[in-house]
């Protein structure tokens, strides 16, 4: 007897071919939306530390700066000069909204280069001088392309030789301090000077230990207050040898009770934007409100309070 053997073919229906290719598609798509999204929190995370990184380079630099702040009483000599001094400029015309340039003294640790003790660097000076200052610049190049441009915070150290021969002991800080203000290879914006990227806001706030008249017995005793100063629009706030001078709409004290004051402590407050922002600055334009809310997404605010010496 003869066996009937049949041949039989196995293959893929229609039906399942197009089911397994929906199961794809659905499994494409969510490694697809897995990964853009990690991407979008891993960029963010980047673009926070990389931001905090820069400001805590800044407010280090400044905090041993002040904590070292020199300044000595009984003479006209200026010793501290601030203004408000926003940059020239900005990505498609959207302007920092406050900043400072700061000239003042300070026993700074990287006075010769950190080189101090070595005989042959240091001459023996303990005082130097420094400014800070925010410009809207190429950081790397010296191009006036604005695509690479950015808000960039400086910081200028004069060596005490210098120090002693050009800033101590002047009426007028500001105009000492021109030689490094003004642009050239010496200059405060030079590339060895660079501290942080990106500082949208850079903003100072002056503590003022104050006597005024006791509220209980004005015209026999005196208090101390805690009184602060901040800067507007053109105002400055100037430290000599004599006392303190600021603006007339702060603090809330009068002239003579500020003079006679000194600073126990200087708090700085800073915006720094991410990348992406600065880039989105320079290609779109923005309402006031639109702006506020764009910041407050896209920027990250740093602030510490920093004791100063007492003099």
């Amino acid at each position: 007897m003869k066996a009937n053997h049949s041949k039989t073919s196995h293959g893929f229906t229609l039906i399942e071919l197009l089911v397994s290719m929906v199961i794809t598609t659905i499994i494409i798509t969510i490694l697809v939306t897995v990964t853009v999204t990690s991407m979008d929190i891993w960029n963010r995370s980047r673009a926070e530390v990389r931001a905090s990184l820069q400001a805590k380079a800044m407010v280090d630099s400044m905090a041993a700066d002040f904590e070292s702040m020199v300044v000595r009483r009984g003479n006209d000599f200026q010793w501290l000069y601030t203004e408000y001094a926003i940059p020239a400029g900005g990505p498609n015309g959207n302007l920092s909204p406050s900043a400072l340039d700061l000239i003042f003294f300070s026993a700074a640790t990287d006075r010769y280069d950190g080189k101090i003790g070595d005989l042959l660097v240091d001459k023996g000076g303990d005082v130097s001088g420094i400014g800070y200052k925010l410009i809207y610049k190429d950081p790397i190049g010296e191009t006036s392309n604005d695509k690479y441009k950015t808000f960039v915070l400086y910081r200028k150290i004069v060596n005490p030789d210098e120090t002693f021969k050009n800033l101590l002991g002047q009426l007028n800080l500001k105009t000492a301090f021109t030689p490094y203000s003004s642009g050239g290879v010496n200059s405060v914006e030079a590339k060895e000077n660079f501290v942080c990227e990106n500082v949208y806001q850079f903003a100072v706030k002056f503590h003022v230990d104050v006597t005024i008249p006791d509220p209980t017995a004005p015209t026999t005793k005196t208090i101390t207050s805690n009184t602060t100063v901040s800067l507007k629009n053109g105002e400055k706030f100037i430290i000599t040898g004599a006392g303190l001078t600021s603006p007339s709409s702060s603090p809330a004290v009068t002239a003579a009770q500020l003079a006679a004051g000194r600073i126990n402590a200087v708090e700085i407050s800073l915006t720094v934007l991410t990348d992406a922002a600065v880039k989105q600055l320079r290609g779109r334009v923005f309402t006031a409100e639109q702006m506020s809310d764009f910041i407050a997404e896209n920027s990250y605010q740093y602030s510490k309070l920093i004791p100063v010496p007492s003099y």
